[in-house]
């Protein structure tokens, strides 16, 4: 599947937002790989990624049906980008724990993940990431609700900057509420670590 939306709605000048499916954002994954790399080494995920894995991510997420990511540039440069698609579609290991809760798998569109350079944030893309992506949504039809998961990390965490502000407030504003009883794990390696250990995942849920 191929398809493209712009949207650049209130956004200033020069910056852009662009969903591509499919074959359309093959030649932006080298560079959305680097992106996450940088992005998700800060906290809350401490991601310690590498180019190889996250292209060989991304090419079997860019072949995934319904699969969208939205991509944000200032002058042709990507400085963000949000993935999402058919919970079963993206990531079917989730269906078990949404099911024992009462939803139907098929029925959700998730919202995979997202990454900001620091310097654009506060400047509305994160809105523009979820427009999108809840636009795809409804644009493939037969979802009821939108989904993400956030990890979680203890409060008391070493790496935890003192600044650090959750994102709750923002997802709450959106409509999102915290799916209570929801949750999956991933497995990654930390900044400070030297192996994989597996984190818990926390889902929040929309109508859609």
């Amino acid at each position: 599947m191929t398809d493209a939306i712009s949207s650049t709605g209130a956004l200033p000048t020069p910056l852009h937002v662009e969903a591509l499916s499919g074959v359309a954002l093959t030649p932006a994954l080298p560079e959305l790989a680097r992106l996450r790399i940088e992005v998700f080494r800060d906290f809350p995920y401490l991601y310690d990624g590498t180019i190889e894995y996250e292209q060989a991510y991304l090419t079997k997420f860019a072949a995934a049906y319904g699969a969208v990511c939205v991509i944000a540039s200032d002058n042709g440069r990507i400085i963000g980008a949000s993935t999402g698609g058919p919970l079963l579609s993206i990531d079917p290991s989730f269906a078990a724990a949404f099911e024992a809760n009462g939803y139907e798998p098929r029925s959700l569109f998730y919202c995979s993940e997202s990454v900001l350079q620091k310097g654009y944030r506060g400047r509305g893309l994160g809105h523009a990431f979820f427009d999108l992506r809840e636009a795809h949504a409804h644009k493939l039809g037969g979802f009821t609700h939108a989904t993400f998961a956030s990890v979680v990390r203890p409060a008391d965490h070493p790496l935890r900057p003192p600044n650090y502000q959750p994102l709750d407030a923002f997802w709450t504003k959106r409509g999102y509420k915290r799916a209570d009883g929801i949750t999956g794990t991933y497995a990654w390696t930390d900044i400070d670590q030297t192996t994989e250990t597996e984190k818990t995942m926390q889902f929040w849920i929309k109508e859609l």
